[in-house]
C-alpha cells in the first residue's frame, strides 16, 4: 500500500472532499432513481406475467442499443477494472443511461439478472467525468474509479462500509494509497445518506438465533464456505460459458438476446420457473425461514448465467445473494444449524469466492445480520475465497494476495 506526501495530501483534501460530496450525490440520486423504477418493472411483471413471452423483443431492444450506440462500454463493470489497472481514455458518459435501459427492459420482460452492474457503472461513468472538470492526471482518475465503485455499491444495497470496502478490495487493495482509503468511505457514506434523503428502503434481513462457538459448528461452517466456494466458481464459469457461447455461434450481437429470450421465455413461462426470474429477493428473504429444494441454487445459476451470457444487461451480486441463500437453506436440513444463519453466510460467502472479496463480504455480512454471526460469516467467507477457483465473475479482475500466492504454489503457471 503507498502513501502519499503529507503536505500535498492536505492541500488536495478540500478538491477531494468536493469531488466525492458530487460524486455521492449524482451516484446516490441515479442509484435511487433505479431501484424506484426496478421496483415498478418488477412489480409490473409479476401483475402481467405473459411480459415474459415478450422477452426476445426486450432482448433486441438490448441488443440494438449497445450494437449501435454502447460498443465502447459494452464490457460493462470489465471496463472500469481495465480503466483501473491501464488508464486510457475517460469511460463514456452513455454508459450510465444505456445500462440503466438495459437493466429495466432485462427486468421487465423477466431475465434473471441483479442490480449491483448497474449502480456500479452507472457510479463509475459518473465519476470518471470528473476527470476533464477537475484537469486530473491518470493517477488520480484511478481515484475517481474507486470512488464510483464505491458509491454505486454502497448506494443500491444500503452497505456504505461493504461499499468503500468493495471497491478497494476488487481492485487490489496493495495498490491502493491512503487518500483512496479515507475518500472512498467518504464517497460511500455521501451516496448511502443520498439514497436515504430520497426516502428509498432496502431489503432488510435477520438472523434471530445465533449458536455457541464450538469446534462443531466451526467445522459445519468450514463446509457450507467449501460449497459456497464451489458455487461461487460455478456460477462464474457458467455466465462466462454461456457469453463466450452466443458470441461464437452468433455473429450478429443483437440477435443474441433475441435467441437466448425466446430460450428463457419458453424455460420460465412455459414450464414455470417464474421464481428464478428478475432479482429473485422475495425467494431470498423466504430461504431465511423456509428450507429451499436443494436444487434451487443450481437453477439460478443456470438461469443467470444464461440470461447475462445472452447479452441481457444487469449484475451478478444480487443472484449471487440468491445462489448462496437458497444453498444455505438447503443445507439446513443436513446441517444442524439455524436455517437463517446458514442462508446468511451462503448469502455472503458465495459472493465472496465470486469476486476474490472476503473482506468486504465479511463486513457485508455484519452490515445487513448485524456483529452477532461475525465469526461464522468471516469464517466461511475465507474458506470460499479459497476454493472458489481462479477466475471470477469479473475477467479483467487481477487476482492477488494470499490466493494468488496459495495458487502460485499449487501450479507455478498460474
Amino acid at each position: 500500500m503507498t502513501f502519499q506526501n503529507p503536505k500535498q495530501f492536505f492541500l488536495d483534501l478540500p478538491k477531494w472532499i468536493l469531488i466525492c460530496a458530487l460524486i455521492g450525490i449524482l451516484s446516490g440520486s441515479a442509484s435511487a432513481f433505479f431501484l424506484v423504477s426496478l421496483e415498478w418493472v418488477t412489480q409490473f411483471r409479476i401483475q402481467h406475467d405473459w411480459i415474459i413471452w415478450l422477452l426476445p423483443f426486450g432482448g433486441f431492444l438490448v441488443g440494438l442499443s449497445y450494437y449501435y450506440w454502447g460498443e465502447s462500454v459494452s464490457k460493462g463493470n470489465n471496463l472500469l477494472l481495465e480503466e483501473y489497472e491501464n488508464p486510457k481514455k475517460v469511460i463514456p458518459f452513455k454508459m450510465a443511461p444505456l445500462v440503466l435501459l438495459g437493466t429495466l427492459l432485462t427486468h421487465l420482460f423477466g431475465g434473471s439478472a441483479g442490480r449491483e452492474g448497474t449502480a456500479v457503472q452507472m457510479g463509475g461513468a459518473i465519476a470518471d467525468q470528473f476527470t476533464r472538470l477537475f484537469k486530473l492526471e491518470n493517477s488520480e482518475r484511478k481515484i475517481l474509479i474507486i470512488l464510483g465503485i464505491s458509491a454505486g455499491f454502497a448506494s443500491v444495497f444500503g452497505t456504505p462500509l461493504a461499499g468503500a470496502i468493495f471497491a478497494l478490495e476488487v481492485l487490489y487493495f496493495s495498490k491502493i494509497n491512503l487518500k483512496s482509503i479515507l475518500i472512498s468511505f467518504l464517497v460511500a457514506y455521501a451516496a448511502y445518506f443520498t439514497v436515504e434523503f430520497w426516502e428509498i428502503k432496502h431489503t432488510h434481513y435477520s438472523i434471530p438465533v445465533i449458536p455457541e462457538v464450538s469446534l462443531k459448528n466451526i467445522i459445519f461452517t468450514i463446509i457450507v464456505g467449501i460449497l459456497s466456494g464451489f458455487a461461487a466458481l460455478l456460477f462464474a464459469r457458467s455466465t462466462h460459458f454461456w457469453g463466450s457461447l452466443f458470441s461464437k455461434n452468433i455473429k450478429y450481437p443483437p440477435l443474441r438476446p433475441v435467441i437466448g429470450g425466446v430460450v428463457l421465455a419458453i424455460a420460465i413461462a412455459g414450464f414455470g420457473f417464474t421464481k428464478f426470474s428478475g432479482l429473485g429477493v422475495p425467494v431470498i428473504v423466504e430461504a431465511f425461514s423456509t428450507p429451499n429444494e436443494w436444487y434451487d441454487f443450481l437453477l439460478k445459476i443456470l438461469f443467470t448465467g444464461f440470461t447475462l451470457g445472452a447479452g441481457f444487461k444487469g449484475g451478478e451480486v444480487t443472484p449471487l445473494f440468491f445462489v448462496g441463500a437458497t444453498l444455505g437453506s438447503a443445507l439446513s436440513t443436513v446441517i444442524p444449524m439455524p436455517i437463517a444463519l446458514l442462508a446468511g453466510i451462503g448469502f455472503v460467502a458465495v459472493f465472496s469466492g465470486a469476486t476474490h472479496t472476503p473482506i468486504a463480504c465479511t463486513i457485508m455480512g455484519m452490515e445487513l445480520f448485524g456483529i452477532a454471526p461475525g465469526i461464522f460469516i468471516a469464517i466461511a467467507c475465507t474458506i470460499a475465497y479459497f476454493s472458489s477457483g481462479s477466475v471470477g465473475i469479473y475477467k479483467s479482475q487481477i487476482v492477488k494476495g494470499a490466493k494468488y500466492k496459495l495458487y502460485q504454489r499449487l501450479n507455478p503457471n498460474f
